[in-house]
């Protein structure tokens, strides 16, 4: 099972790979929206929100999200950690409910082009 510290590690990595990147991801990821990972076998959520194109304001909460963010997903820290490594496909993820992406019409459709 993946640790707190590893998933607070994968969630900084995806930061910077969205920071890094360019074309249509670059203008997808260019939203202001809060955003929740809630990690079910950690019984946490990391709270932020999605800004420039970063992750940015995260914190660490026990349990799961509080509020209703405007982009939320769910997971376990080992799907998180190999999602953001490469070694998982989102979309075979998503699909199989290994993953759950919850958010607004227009948000979804910016967001597709990042999975």
């Amino acid at each position: 099972m993946a640790s707190t510290e590893e998933c607070r590690a994968a969630l900084e990595q995806l930061s910077r790979n969205m920071a890094g990147s360019d074309g249509n991801v670059r203008k997808a990821a260019a939203m202001d929206r809060s955003l929740t990972c809630h990690l079910t076998d950690l019984g946490l959520t990391f709270s932020g929100r999605l800004r420039d194109g970063r992750i940015a304001d995260v914190v660490e909460t026990p349990g799961p999200p509080a509020a209703k963010a405007d982009i939320r997903l769910t997971m376990t820290g080992d799907d998180l950690v190999d999602l953001v490594g490469g070694r998982l496909n989102f979309a075979s993820a998503w699909a199989s409910g290994r993953v759950r992406l919850e958010a607004g019409l227009r948000d979804l459709l910016r967001l597709r082009t990042l999975l």
